[in-house]
């Protein structure tokens, strides 16, 4: 799959599932930081498919952060049992795992390619 495109499902992954965390959880501010992250990927998707190398490296960066970011919110709702909760931030983290996995392919492919 291209960068680009597993960028796109990332940032409508985090979006959609922040907001659904918002809601859930009595519109707790916190829960709306993987969507200003969705947003910002969102936003620099075009310079993703232009293959802006600037771009490309921001959004890995960005991608990495919030993979990491959500390492405690997965610990949270293990603790409370929430299985909505454990889903929707196991989802968001599948998602975010995903392409940074593709990320990294594609600098290896380009890098060899030199």
């Amino acid at each position: 799959m291209k960068p680009h495109k597993i960028s796109f499902v990332n940032a409508i992954t985090l979006i959609s599932f922040g907001l659904w965390g918002y809601i859930d959880v009595d519109y707790s501010p916190t829960a709306l930081i993987p969507v200003i992250f969705g947003v910002i990927i969102l936003i620099l998707n075009p310079g993703l498919k232009r293959e802006n190398k600037v771009v490309a490296h921001i959004v890995v960066l960005l991608t990495f952060l919030i993979l990491g970011g959500l390492v405690k919110p997965l610990m949270s709702t293990l603790g409370s049992g929430n299985t909505m909760g454990i889903t929707r931030v196991a989802l968001m983290m599948f998602s975010t795992l995903m392409a940074l996995i593709v990320f990294i392919k594609s600098f290896i492919a380009n890098r060899s390619k030199k």
